[in-house]
């Protein structure tokens, strides 16, 4: 019975974190479009698209790889969403833990990577190299800021994270330094302006989904469900004493994307090496202090 309960979790963590993440979407076009003074897009526009990419006939598939890229990217992802805690369910969080969730959070960009590199387009290699760049630019900082965190908490477990911090203070209140530092990284991580330099659309034609039509960039899309989601849960369960409810966690998630996506589209695109000093700068000096309050 205790198989079946964990089965059942691992089945419905994604299946949430799907659904969760297509309101995220919804709420960061909403945002967008407020900013510019526009209506935005209606509340079942995430699907709608959804259903239409995956309606086309995608005819053109460049490999193997190509397709296994698209897996990769999408199921690095889904692995996270079993390690992250939520409310009723802990997937196997208490075995994984904060160090292995960090590997699964990389898996996406080199499948991303191996994926567009199968097509032997150069606008495509282009995004790919500064995808790859940028991830290097904001796992500095976010691995600082793992480090940190699981020295104060004394565990590398989100789940004695999230209890700590139930029964004593919110990490972002005893570790404020790291809390912001992880917020850059997140920003970083989502690659969002002004950060989106490897997709730069007026530039190298959207970089690695220059190939990725139909199916392909419904997949995408379904990446960014989850990585909005992942991104919201990962913060809150750091700094924000997760939630005892998802009426709780709910809001910290979404607030905690609602932030960066803000900032977003009030900034133009920077130069990849602004990505890359503005990253190793700001993110990890606030990172390395916050580090000297609690070593």
């Amino acid at each position: 019975m205790n198989g079946l309960h964990i089965l059942s979790e691992l089945l419905l963590m994604p299946l949430i974190a799907f659904v969760v993440g297509l309101m995220m979407v919804l709420m960061m076009r909403k945002i967008s479009a407020r900013i510019q003074r526009r209506i935005g897009p209606p509340f079942f526009q995430p699907i709608y698209d959804i259903v239409k990419l995956y309606g086309k006939d995608t005819q053109i598939s460049h490999g193997l790889i190509h397709d296994i890229g698209i897996i990769m990217a999408v199921g690095g992802y889904i692995g996270a969403e079993i390690l992250l805690p939520v409310p009723g369910m802990e997937g196997i969080a208490d075995k994984g833990g904060i160090i292995t969730l960090s590997y699964f959070l990389m898996i996406p960009s080199l499948g991303m990577a191996l994926g567009v590199g199968q097509c032997a387009n150069p606008n495509g290699s282009i995004g790919i190299s500064r995808a790859l760049t940028s991830m290097l630019a904001y796992d500095v900082p976010f691995i600082i800021v793992v480090f940190g965190a699981a020295w104060h908490y004394q565990s590398t477990s989100l789940v004695g994270m999230i209890e700590y911090q139930q029964m004593n203070s919110w990490g972002i209140v005893e570790m404020p330094f790291l809390a912001t530092a992880g917020l850059f990284a997140l920003q970083g991580m989502l690659g969002k302006q002004p950060f989106e330099i490897y997709i730069a659309p007026a530039e190298i034609a959207t970089g690695p989904m220059v190939e990725m039509s139909g199916k392909y960039m419904g997949g995408l899309f379904v990446m960014q469900t989850f990585q909005l989601y992942t991104a919201g849960v990962l913060y809150a369960s750091l700094f924000l004493g997760g939630g005892e409810s998802w009426l709780s966690l709910l809001p910290k998630a979404f607030l905690v994307v609602a932030i960066p996506m803000s900032i977003a589209f009030m900034f133009p695109r920077y130069k990849t090496e602004d990505v890359i000093r503005i990253l190793w700068k700001w993110p990890v000096m606030l990172a390395l202090i916050g580090l000297a309050f609690i070593l």
